[in-house]
């Protein structure tokens, strides 16, 4: 199976694959492999590492999200605040500046349960997918998505109360998602209904600032109290559509992470840090198959491995236009 096939499969809820077998390995990841394995200056180092990890990381691009994603949110409440109209609806379909915008998701969930394909929902489905192909798919989670702000916060939460033996972390098969996307789409095509997106938090978040608050906000809440005691970041992981969705769309994005073997000194505190660690496990040792990797579809181009990493093996990159591209 090749690279994007089984970065595909992982995404799907597939488990990452075990170190890879020698016919895989690039020879240069094996030159690379080898001298690790056996220079003793390297070994020497890579033990200092994880002694000297740090207790506090760089928070750069951890910054720049949060910012990203009060602003775009805070843009919908104060235009429609102060009848602006700049920027109309809210993230599951508007009018930015006179274009039309629809999440990908919502869409499909519209023409499913209508079974018809509005005009103007279709420009706004393909202006959004242009744009998500630009910036890399899943970065509409980590960027954009007022639900990940408050999860994210959650989850520091729970980290805090389990190292107190006061949460648990109960994980479900990552195929779940891919079971609930089928699952929520046969439910639109069968009552006509929009099924998800009366229970996204996404959606209930970005009308309940921009209109007011309603009693769904009372959902959200449930599903961050078992996400700060019970599940660490459950819907993301294990439920939400919309990030399988635009996962899809970001298979072809040239904004991803770069990993760059030679520099990595396998402390693990990326894959710790990750929101979704299994695009990382070619970050292990003897794991890489080639010199320079890319994490897979289901990266959220959040950037806090970018962050962690203390020899800089992990960057962002844009084919074609960065140095090391």
């Amino acid at each position: 199976m090749n690279a994007f096939a089984n970065s595909l499969r992982v995404m799907l809820g597939g488990a990452p694959k075990a170190r890879p077998k020698a016919k895989d390995v690039s020879d240069e990841a094996k030159s690379i492999h080898q001298f690790k394995r056996t220079d003793p200056d390297f070994q020497a180092r890579m033990v200092a590492a994880r002694k000297a990890r740090p207790t506090h990381h760089r928070t750069t691009w951890l910054k720049r999200r949060w910012a990203s994603i009060i602003i775009v949110n805070a843009l919908f409440v104060l235009s429609f605040q102060f009848d602006v109209q700049l920027v109309e609806g809210s993230l599951t379909a508007s009018r930015v500046i006179g274009f039309h915008f629809a999440d990908l998701n919502a869409a499909l969930q519209v023409m499913l349960a209508y079974k018809d394909i509005v005009i103007n929902l279709l420009i706004g489905t393909v202006t959004v997918l242009l744009l998500w192909v630009l910036l890399g798919g899943r970065s509409f989670c980590s960027w954009v998505c007022p639900y990940h702000l408050l999860a994210e916060w959650a989850e520091m939460l729970h980290l805090k109360l389990a190292a107190q033996g006061l949460a648990t972390d109960f994980t479900m098969h990552r195929g779940l998602r891919t079971l609930l996307y089928a699952v929520f789409a046969v439910l639109a095509v069968v009552t006509g209904y929009t099924v998800f997106e009366s229970i996204s938090p996404v959606g209930i978040l970005s009308r309940a600032m921009i209109y007011g608050p309603g009693l769904a906000l009372v959902w959200v809440a449930g599903l961050l109290v078992f996400e700060v005691f019970i599940s660490r970041r459950a819907w993301c992981r294990y439920i939400c559509p919309i990030g399988l969705t635009y996962g899809f769309v970001g298979t072809v994005s040239p904004v991803h992470v770069r990993y760059n073997l030679a520099t990595c000194e396998h402390d693990g505190e990326c894959r710790t840090v990750c929101m979704v660690p299994h695009v990382l496990e070619f970050t292990k040792k003897t794991y890489a198959t080639k010199a320079k990797m890319s994490a897979g579809p289901d990266c959220t181009r959040c950037g806090m491995c970018v962050d962690v990493c203390p020899t800089n093996s992990l960057a962002f990159e844009i084919k074609g236009l960065s140095k090391s591209a």
